[in-house]
């Protein structure tokens, strides 16, 4: 494998959106397209489907919950491609609304994979992305209607420009400690777990994006948070108005913006329209 080659990747990606997203770039994008997945049978039965497409992704095994497999990962593209060009960040957990875990142990749990996790995965793997590279972290709406739901202290504190990834980090650490103290609410925290992992996934996306502009400006790597919709996924249930395939539209959008493009960048897009946070 020549690391002149351009290579394109997708956390949680052996179904629904993450699925959609790594079918579409099999498609579009010009370069290797590797598959992700924590349950390494899923994830090479995905690639499966996808060659019978007549596709031809990679895969490797990816457990974003875990610093010795994000790593390895980070190793194999350092080694086989010396760096990344295109990196999606999708995977990412939520209960069911009736599920009868207690919601402190909801909020622990949510918050390890889909803020942590992503956080990880992009500590290991920002460094590698090359000049004109993209970086789309897959976020929802829900993200903005918890954000509403905060108290005006804690938004102005997520708005801001200058907020740094510590004090985000201490921010998401405190509403699990809130929610195992049952204050919560009191706190000023909107009763979903699952949006406030999200706040944290979107505004980690406005820090990093601001970090590039300090570090490396000259590089044309744009970085956003994305909503793909209301999808019909395991997560989302059937009712959802989107298929797979719609979800997939926005982050595709991002993953492939024009070497020449100037943004959007540390923006929440919608729609492949940029959403005010």
């Amino acid at each position: 494998m020549s690391s002149c080659n351009r290579v394109a990747l997708v956390t949680g990606a052996n179904k629904g959106i993450g699925f959609a997203i790594t079918r579409e770039l099999c498609r579009k994008f010009s370069g290797d397209v590797v598959l992700t997945a924590r349950d390494e049978a899923r994830g090479r039965a995905a690639v499966q489907q996808l060659q019978a497409e007549g596709l031809s992704p990679r895969f490797h095994p990816l457990d974003i919950d875990d610093l010795q497999s994000i790593r390895e990962l980070r190793d194999f593209l350092r080694t086989e491609y010396g760096g990344l060009d295109v990196l999606v960040n999708n995977a990412g957990i939520a209960f069911k609304m009736n599920d009868p875990t207690p919601f402190p142990v909801q909020a622990e749990v949510t918050m390890k994979t889909n803020f942590f996790g992503t956080r990880d995965i992009c500590t290991e793997l920002l460094p590698l992305i090359k000049p004109q590279g993209r970086v789309v972290n897959v976020s929802s709406m829900v993200s903005l209607s918890a954000l509403k739901r905060c108290s005006s202290e804690l938004q102005e504190k997520f708005r801001s420009e200058t907020i740094t990834e510590d004090e985000l980090v201490g921010l998401m650490n405190k509403f699990v400690e809130d929610t195992k103290k049952g204050v919560h609410d009191k706190e000023g925290w909107p009763n979903t777990a699952y949006g406030v992992t999200k706040i944290g996934v979107t505004v980690l996306s406005r820090i990093h994006a601001r970090k590039l502009n300090e570090q490396r400006r000259g590089d044309k790597i744009l970085l956003n948070a994305c909503c793909p919709g209301w999808v019909r996924t395991d997560m989302a249930g059937p009712r959802a108005s989107k298929s797979p395939e719609e979800g997939a539209e926005t982050p595709v959008y991002l993953a492939l913006l024009p070497p020449d493009a100037e943004g959007p960048h540390g923006q929440f897009v919608m729609e492949k329209k940029v959403e005010q946070w």
